[in-house]
């Protein structure tokens, strides 16, 4: 199985709103978005975590477990601030809603591999400090729904 590293392949953007009530993207959709990639310096959460519940019973000392409910992990990315745009602090400012969209191999048309994350930017700020490093800022994010997972990617304009 061929294996990559992510860097370099997976793409991150941002999209203000998604007309599909499914939250899948159209092509131009993508197109438009606000890419995030290239000022990522950190990723944090955007998973799914699942509290089982637990299900022992008097015939045994075992414990087993069920799946319970689903929920998002914390989820944030750190940038890179830019020192004469702002540019994404604005998409991003603090009570925006939109997607974080998540294309994991890349941009390949009809790739099960793109993630989409409806989210609201519970929190913006900047990374104060005196080492060595880059400036750079976090965004947190609220999931608020749902999220769509392994969905396709659309398939390029002719």
């Amino acid at each position: 199985m061929p294996r990559f590293s992510r860097k370099g392949v997976t793409k991150v953007l941002f999209l203000e709103t998604i007309a599909a009530t499914t939250h899948i993207p159209t092509r131009a959709e993508l197109t438009g978005a606000t890419k995030l990639t290239k000022d990522i310096a950190a990723f944090e959460g955007f998973n799914l975590e699942n509290e089982e519940i637990p299900t022992p019973d008097l015939e045994s000392t075992f414990t087993s477990k069920i799946p319970g409910d689903d929920s998002a992990a914390d989820s944030s990315l750190t940038f890179y601030e830019d020192d004469t745009s702002s540019t994404l602090e604005e998409a991003l400012a603090k009570g925006t809603t939109g997607f974080v969209v998540v294309l994991r191999k890349g941009d390949v048309p009809t790739s099960k591999s793109m993630d989409i994350w409806p989210v609201r930017v519970a929190s913006r700020s900047a990374a104060i400090t005196i080492d060595n490093e880059a400036a750079k800022w976090t965004a947190r994010f609220s999931i608020t729904d749902t999220p769509v997972l392994d969905a396709p990617v659309p398939a390029a304009a002719p």
